[in-house]
């Protein structure tokens, strides 16, 4: 799938302030520890992650992903009527129905002409969100287009602490299919995607491909559907059998993204993945044949931000100083299902608006 015409106008984030270390989480975890005489130390050594972020108690996704959108159409200049398409595209929402997405469009006062609806696919909500949307400019139907989310860890860490400490059958090896739930964090992210005639200096998007391995699909499943403030998630992850399909899937997309793009690897300016941990990390760049030093991270201070964690991660690689005009730079996703969804781009002019170079 290819864009000549698409643009990354801009990013808006929003970051919570109350931070849990991993070392909080285990505090919190001292029956289980005990109990199982775990080692003190051990989910940020295996994971690398030393914290995440949790909204306050009673947020709602919408609150955030207003402020992200408010900001992303701020710092590109547009005006609220040239935006055609609104998704929210996170894995957390406000409710079943209606889309949360309609929230969204009212709190940033978007136009009654706008395509307004949700999208959902696990880690990959946004990416595909944003794709859709370069779709709709490249074909001419809309001229700019907002792709939003929020993730919300709270309540997924609280019932998965809640539930590991009450469970007295678990052991070691048992114990391990939870490790995941504890990675988890909070975010908000929205990025802006224009006709290269309103940014014609921004970054370019290039190229997409899919890569679907749906027979993988039970490998990380949640709780029924359910969404509102009375929602206590659980989640049951086969992490190394994940991790190892997971990988096989982003090397399959990967070889795809370079056979659609024309690259090869040694045209891979920076990396962006999925963020997932420092295990999953290393390797997924061995097996794709990709340097650690040119690939950019959040998941140490951020966690595991689900649908908006690439995306973040952008944003963080950008107020760094990380992505320079030129670079050309590949945006790796992969999310349950199992599914791979990956961009290649041109870096350009694109303003990071929020708070998003605390990290």
């Amino acid at each position: 799938m290819k864009f000549d015409q698409v643009r990354l106008a801009s990013i808006g984030t929003v970051l919570p302030t109350e931070i849990w270390t991993s070392d909080d989480i285990e505090s919190r975890l001292a029956p289980l520890y005990e109990r199982l005489r775990l080692p003190e130390g051990r989910l940020e050594l295996m994971s690398g992650i030393a914290e995440r972020r949790v909204w306050p108690e009673g947020t709602s996704p919408s609150g955030p992903s207003i402020e992200s959108g408010k900001r992303a159409i701020e710092a590109a200049g547009l005006n609220a009527d040239q935006i055609g398409c609104l998704i929210h595209a996170s894995v957390c929402r406000d409710f079943l129905e209606p889309a949360t997405a309609s929230k969204v469009h009212h709190g940033t006062g978007l136009s009654a002409d706008c395509w307004v609806y949700d999208v959902s696919n696990a880690c990959l909500g946004l990416i595909n969100g944003a794709i859709q949307i370069a779709m709709m400019i490249q074909s001419g139907a809309i001229e700019a287009g907002i792709v939003v989310g929020t993730e919300n860890s709270r309540m997924l860490l609280e019932s998965t602490i809640a539930a590991l400490n009450a469970d007295k059958s678990l052991t070691r090896k048992s114990v391990k299919g939870a490790f995941a739930s504890l990675t988890i964090g909070s975010g908000s992210c929205a990025w802006l995607l224009t006709h290269e005639r309103l940014a014609p200096d921004a970054t370019k998007l290039q190229c997409g491909i899919a890569e679907a391995r749906t027979q993988y699909h039970d490998l990380c499943v949640s709780d029924s559907d359910s969404a509102g403030a009375g929602m206590q998630p659980l989640m049951e992850t086969d992490s190394e059998k994940l991790m190892a399909e997971g990988i096989a899937t982003g090397v399959a997309g990967f070889e795809k993204l370079l056979a659609e793009s024309g690259w090869s690897r040694s045209d891979v300016t920076r990396s962006v993945c999925h963020q997932v941990g420092i295990r999953h990390r290393a390797a997924m760049l061995e097996a794709m044949g990709l340097p650690q030093e040119s690939d950019s991270v959040s998941f140490p201070k951020l966690g595991n931000t689900g649908s908006v964690a690439l995306p973040l991660t952008v944003a963080a690689a950008a107020s760094r100083g990380e992505l320079n005009a030129g670079d050309q730079v590949a945006m790796l996703g992969i999310g349950s299902g199992i599914n791979s969804v990956m961009l290649t781009t041109t870096w350009g002019q694109t303003p990071v608006a929020g708070d998003i170079d605390e990290i």
